[in-house]
């Protein structure tokens, strides 16, 4: 990377995206670099598909699909339905323009491309400014320990519709990934002035990049403030099943809950009016508690949360000692 970011994001899900946006009207876009969550990535009818990443290259190019909130806009379907016609799985949807993209990967993978190098070249393609790199080149799965027994993330979330109990998690090959190229050395360059949580699923969007040994020990380095945005308002996720993932494992399911979650990491939590009580419980952990509106269902929203959350850093000081997440025990 020839030029350090100065906003460092983590980012799963469509809420991530949604304040990824939103920051990128806020930071010069070359200076924004996102860290896509790859445990949600796997194989289906041959080809590797990494939801997360995708999801920030269409919201980035403005070809998300804000009716679905997955996915590309103006899609078509015929390839899902040949593939019902014909027998085959149709509990995963891609659509025709989405599974351009996956076949195009799938083969450039094949022929020994780094995942990293492969996102860079499609974004610069489809006109994202902003740099989107994936936690790791070496491929992490996350797997979902529940009362139906062990299930692939995506059989879990989308298969059974998040239905069987959560008891546990896995990220399988977390233990010998590596970092991608370059972001140990954005998080740790002097320019760097934010890392930024987004409001993602803790357990499943941010704790597989944090089980990346070696990033997870790089933001606890970085000498920026880092700040989150809980994803939960009211007690309740916006979308997915954050609040019923942590309440299964007797986590709790409120922005105090978040603020346990990340405690030893995050130096201030952003928590939505909804929840304006519980500031002062999440200062008595040492975190800094901004209140401020948190449901983004427009542009603005996203930018004005994405300022809130800049502003928010550039009050807090700057870390000469590194940080330790006190990570929760169902977390590998």
């Amino acid at each position: 990377m020839s030029e350090q970011p100065h906003v460092v994001a983590l980012s799963g899900g469509v809420g991530g995206a949604k304040l990824v946006v939103g920051l990128a009207h806020e930071v010069e876009q070359d200076r924004l670099l996102v860290i896509a969550n790859g445990g949600d990535d796997f194989e289906h009818l041959g080809l590797t598909i990494c939801p997360d990443a995708d999801t920030l290259l269409y919201a980035g190019s403005g070809l998300d699909n804000p009716k679905l909130g997955w996915g590309r806009c103006d899609e078509t379907w015929t390839f899902m339905r040949v593939v019902g016609d014909l027998g085959g799985p149709t509990w995963f949807q891609l659509g025709d323009g989405d599974l351009a993209l996956h076949v195009l990967r799938s083969e450039r993978l094949r022929h020994g491309e780094r995942l990293s190098a492969i996102m860079d070249d499609v974004r610069q393609r489809l006109g994202v400014l902003f740099r989107i790199v994936p936690m790791s080149d070496d491929p992490v799965r996350t797997w979902v320990e529940t009362d139906a027994g062990r299930i692939p993330f995506q059989d879990w979330f989308v298969g059974r519709r998040c239905a069987p109990r959560v008891s546990g998690l896995a990220f399988v090959g977390a233990e010998t990934a590596r970092p991608a190229p370059g972001l140990v050395e954005a998080l740790g360059a002097q320019e760097l002035e934010a890392v930024v949580l987004c409001p993602s699923n803790p357990l499943i969007s941010v704790a597989p990049i944090l089980a990346v040994e070696g990033l997870r020990a790089a933001i606890e380095r970085a000498g920026a403030p880092i700040v989150a945005v809980s994803p939960l308002v009211g007690g309740r996720a916006l979308k997915g099943p954050a609040a019923k993932m942590m309440s299964e494992l007797d986590l709790g399911s409120d922005a105090l809950a978040i603020a346990r979650f990340y405690a030893g990491l995050i130096d201030g939590l952003i928590i939505d009016q909804a929840d304006a009580n519980q500031a002062r419980p999440i200062e008595e952990l040492g975190i800094r508690a901004l209140v401020a509106p948190t449901v983004m269902t427009s542009l603005d929203d996203r930018i004005e949360l994405a300022a809130a959350a800049l502003a928010f850093a550039r009050t807090l000081p700057r870390r000469a000692q590194p940080r330790r997440w006190r990570k929760p025990s169902v977390v590998p």
